[in-house]
């Protein structure tokens, strides 16, 4: 019996390694940042100019909120059904959110934006004050909203699995955009989170995918 179940186990990690490796990691990274969240130190404000001009959207919020499952169930679709793509995919995540990680320990960051009264009174007002007691304004650059919502969309454009579904593809390419931009329209980050993040996954992007495609066609 126990044999069995290792052998399962052994199949499991052998047929879906990507997606194994990225499960064993998010756990590791949200540990690290709960640590790193509940430090008592004292942060460095990154507040931009231009950050004041935004206006305030509480609509903005549902985006906000769908980037978690937005993130979540296309990293499973793909880690199942296009192996090639994970491959790339997750060593693009892991590396974005491993340098947040580091960013935040070594340059403690945080925002002071969020405003303390609001105009309307409604169901995406509350969810926003909802939002703003469970997670802080602090350790925000770069963005791992925007960095990860870039690398689905990556992806989405990439894999096999969206190619003949235009509609589909069309969405999650808008519901990315929607989610980078929830993040200054609910004063959850800064113009320089987002820029930083655009940056990075430039900077990315050739080394976890141009580099295994010329490494991928050497061997063939």
């Amino acid at each position: 019996m126990t044999k069995s179940i290792v052998n399962k186990v052994n199949w499991f990690v052998n047929q879906y390694k990507s997606l194994v490796v990225m499960a064993v990691y998010a756990v590791i990274y949200l540990i690290v940042f709960g640590y790193l969240e509940n430090r008592q130190i004292e942060y460095n404000i990154i507040n931009l100019a231009i950050d004041r001009r935004i206006p305030f959207c509480e609509y903005f919020v549902i985006p906000y909120f769908l980037w978690f499952a937005y993130v979540a169930v296309t990293v499973c679709i793909v880690c199942i059904f296009d192996k090639v793509e994970a491959e790339k995919l997750v060593p693009f995540l892991i590396a974005g959110m491993t340098i947040f990680l580091v960013v935040s320990a070594v340059y403690p960051n945080g925002l002071a934006l969020r405003p303390k009264y609001f105009a309307r009174d409604n169901f995406c007002v509350d969810l926003v004050k909802y939002l703003y007691t469970i997670d802080t304004s602090t350790n925000v650059i770069p963005s791992i909203h925007v960095y990860n919502s870039i690398a689905i969309m990556i992806v989405v454009w990439r894999s096999k699995i969206f190619e003949n579904h235009g509609i589909i593809k069309a969405l999650m390419l808008i519901l990315g955009a929607s989610i980078i931009v929830s993040t200054v329209m609910i004063k959850q980050h800064s113009m320089l989170d987002v820029m930083v993040a655009l940056v990075l996954s430039v900077i990315m992007y050739p080394i976890c995918y141009k580099r295994q495609e010329e490494y991928a066609y050497r061997k063939v």
